[in-house]
């Protein structure tokens, strides 16, 4: 890759980078100056500006579907962006609702790490090692789901926070075991303290889970043609897919939904899964594609949500009080 490409022609502009606060998001922050800086590091700062934000998920307390789901972490960037604060806005693309704010795009998706879930604990190596009635640490309703499908004999409880502070309540012994993204951990350097990665066969991901997006205003044309140069084109395809299909079951951090998909010589394939927030209902579905692009791949995740709604019936009453 020519390391100085996203500088040709706008050699006297500086764009400015939106992003929360946390360590792991300024992480993202900085790759993607990095990237566009390329061979000119020196001056990246200059060049790509980064300004941080607390979101209203940093801020509050308490289950986030009781507040709206997941775009309390992206709605004071999206904010920004539309006010001209700030040129572009870097996501964790498993916080990005489904339906972009009016006049906002992804216009990059970087390339995807480890999609899996990590299983932490400083007692037990594997999720078959808890004991009956451990108490598992998360704000994930998908992850309580599932793990109440595999071990409907544990507990749990409310652990919310950036990285570091999940880990230092798991170390507090407020909970035995807890999971985060491996991907974020081994970003961070700290994929060392990951008991155990969760093959995708036991615990399926959320959606975009690993991916990295970044946001632009629709029409700025200069901005845009910069990320499309540090795009990914495999992992915008797969995102795109498995966004697609929580789009299409009206999905958000209130439901219990998990996708991966992949191409290899056969195409584009994507398995969805769907679950009871008590985890004793669970469908899964599969659907493959030989010819795709982002868009059609949206549509491959919207046609297997179809597919998928079939199977369950009354999705509202699989997903009654949640």
């Amino acid at each position: 890759m020519d390391r100085g490409f996203a500088l040709k022609g706008v050699m006297n502009k500086a764009f400015i980078i939106g992003t929360r606060s946390s360590p792991l998001a300024l992480w993202q922050a900085h790759w993607v100056q990095s990237l566009l800086a390329g061979e000119d590091s020196a001056n990246k700062d200059a060049r790509f500006p980064i300004r941080q934000f607390t979101t209203s998920g940093d801020t509050l307390k308490g289950e986030l579907k009781d507040f709206g789901g997941k775009g309390l972490f992206t709605k004071e960037l999206e904010l920004a962006l539309m006010n001209g604060e700030i040129d572009m806005a870097v996501h964790s693309m498993k916080d990005v609702p489904t339906r972009s704010q009016e006049g906002l795009q992804i216009s990059a998706v970087l390339k995807r790490a480890d999609h899996r879930d990590g299983f932490i604990s400083k007692k037990y190596k594997t999720i078959n090692d808890l004991p009956k009635g451990a108490l598992i640490g998360t704000a994930s309703i998908r992850r309580r789901a599932q793990l109440a499908s595999l071990r409907p004999d544990v507990r749990f409880g409310l652990l919310r926070g950036n990285v570091g502070t999940r880990l230092a309540k798991l170390q507090a012994g407020e909970c035995d075991a807890t999971f985060l993204a491996c991907a974020g951990l081994k970003r961070l350097g700290q994929g060392h303290i990951i008991t155990q990665e969760i093959d995708s066969g036991v615990m399926l991901n959320a959606p975009a889970q690993g991916a990295v997006g970044v946001e632009t205003r629709v029409g700025n044309n200069e901005i845009i043609r910069l990320l499309a140069q540090i795009n990914h084109s495999a992992s915008e395809i797969t995102v795109r897919a498995e966004r697609g299909f929580l789009e299409g079951l009206d999905g958000s951090c209130r439901t219990p939904i998990a996708a991966l998909a992949y191409i290899d010589a056969g195409g584009l394939h994507l398995k969805g899964e769907v679950l009871s927030l008590s985890g004793d209902r669970r469908f899964t579905a599969t659907i493959t594609a030989q010819d795709y692009n982002p868009e059609s791949a949206r549509r491959l995740g919207l046609e297997l949500a179809e597919n998928i709604r079939g199977d369950i019936g009354d999705i509202k009453r699989l997903f009654a009080g949640l």
